[in-house]
Formats: C-alpha cells, sequence, structure tokens
C-alpha cells in the first residue's frame, strides 16, 4: 500500500453534495490519519445533554455551551474529550494531537488538568474511516480539506462553524459559506 500522507489536526468540511446525512455541512477534527484509517470528531453537533448529566466531575472544565457534543456515528456510547493547551509542555492525562490540540484521558482526575486547560468539549461517539475510504471520499468531492485553528475545538458558536470556517479561506472555497441550506428554495 502506498504511504498516505498524514491530514491529522486538519479539519474536514462537508461539501454542499456531500449526501450523507450524518456529515450534513459538517465539520469534522481529524484526530488520526494514516495508512490504517482514520479517526475525528464532527465540531458542530451540540446535543442537548449537559456534560454535567454523563460526566459530572468534568463539567465545571468544560466550554461553552456545556453539552457533550455528537462526534460522530460511531460508538456513541463512548466519550472522548478534546482539549486545547497552549505551550510546549502538556500536563498527564493529555497526549498533544496537533499544535495546541489533544486528547483528554477522562479516566484521570480532572484537577491533574484543570489548571492547564484553555478549552474541553465532551464527544460522544466519533466519525472513522477505514484504509483508503477516507480518500476515496476526498477523490469523489465529498470533503474539503482545510488548515484547523485552535479556536474550532471551542467555537461558542457551533452551529455557524461550517460557515465561519469556510469564509476564512483565501480561495474559492469562501463563497460556499454562503451556499443556501436548501438550494431548491433559491
Amino acid at each position: 500500500m502506498t504511504e498516505v500522507s498524514s491530514l491529522t489536526g486538519r479539519l474536514l468540511v462537508a461539501t454542499p453534495a456531500l449526501a450523507d446525512p450524518n456529515f450534513d455541512r459538517a465539520v469534522v477534527l481529524l484526530l488520526d490519519h494514516d495508512d490504517e484509517g482514520s479517526l475525528g470528531v464532527v465540531l458542530n453537533r451540540p446535543t442537548p445533554v449537559g456534560v454535567a448529566d454523563i460526566l459530572e466531575s468534568w463539567a465545571a472544565l468544560a466550554g461553552e455551551p456545556g453539552v457533550v457534543f455528537q462526534g460522530g456515528p460511531v460508538s456513541l456510547d463512548s466519550a472522548l474529550g478534546v482539549a486545547v493547551i497552549p505551550g510546549d509542555e502538556g500536563p498527564l492525562g493529555w497526549r498533544r494531537v496537533y499544535g495546541a490540540i489533544g486528547l483528554v484521558d477522562l479516566e484521570a482526575p480532572p484537577e491533574l488538568l484543570g489548571s492547564a486547560l484553555g478549552s474541553l468539549r465532551i464527544f460522544a461517539g466519533y466519525a472513522g474511516w477505514g484504509p483508503g475510504q477516507l480518500e476515496s471520499e476526498l477523490e469523489e468531492g465529498a470533503w474539503y480539506v482545510v488548515e484547523s485553528e485552535p479556536g474550532d475545538v471551542s467555537s461558542p458558536r457551533p452551529e455557524g462553524l461550517w460557515r465561519s470556517v469556510l469564509r476564512r479561506q483565501r480561495s474559492e472555497l469562501a463563497m460556499f459559506a454562503t451556499y443556501p441550506d436548501d438550494p431548491s428554495l433559491n
């Protein structure tokens, strides 16, 4: 198998043509991407479930809105913590993924990380692709691949993230930010 260029730490932004309802206007942060597959979390799918309802000890550290996000359609009964920690060294209980973004060990005591956390999001489930599956979707034009920014993980307006990520692109992608929800009503 040929080596896959890693997209870890980048965003997958669903194109308007992507037909899968799980990913309609989704913004996915890739946490792992190699020749064995890909794993990420959808950053713009808040649920009505509060973090305190499922992980009470982490609720005080979760950013606004203090709810659990649906990270994707796989393993909805599992939780992932994604946090931004500025600086070169992260505390115990945190593993750097890309830049200042990393995964939180939700089994660790929150006190270990509390003072270091810049922001924390809790995700139920994740988005996953087998070997070559994401590359096929990229070739089909299902996703735009763009650079992530640390603030994407903790966007206070996650429902507007799809448009804001597209709008900040310095290319023709920026015009897709104005794409209507239902083009037939145009």
